[in-house]
């Protein structure tokens, strides 16, 4: 369960587990339109308004963005090049 205006985590984990390579691009943008939209909203909200769940998810993501990817930024900016075929990882 995820709070109110929040990407759901079952519809999360579902979009992380299906390979891009199986979405259509339009699904591929809607994902990364999405994505951007939950970091937009995960930042606005402290951590102590959000339920315990949703706190300990935006806590893994905010880990992963910054030490996987450099950042939120970075990582929605390489989705959208991947997306429209201008990156470098085909993922």
């Amino acid at each position: 369960m995820s709070d109110a205006g929040r990407k759901d985590f079952t519809t999360k984990a579902k979009e992380e587990i299906t390979p891009d390579s199986t979405k259509s691009t339009q699904d591929q943008v809607k994902e990364t339109v999405t994505d951007a939209t939950d970091r937009v909203t995960r930042g606005f909200q402290s951590d102590d308004s959000k339920s315990a769940p949703q706190q300990a998810f935006d806590k893994t993501q905010r880990a992963h963005d910054n030490n996987a990817h450099g950042g939120a930024s970075g990582s929605i900016g390489d989705k959208i090049k991947n997306v429209v075929g201008l990156g470098g990882n085909n993922n």
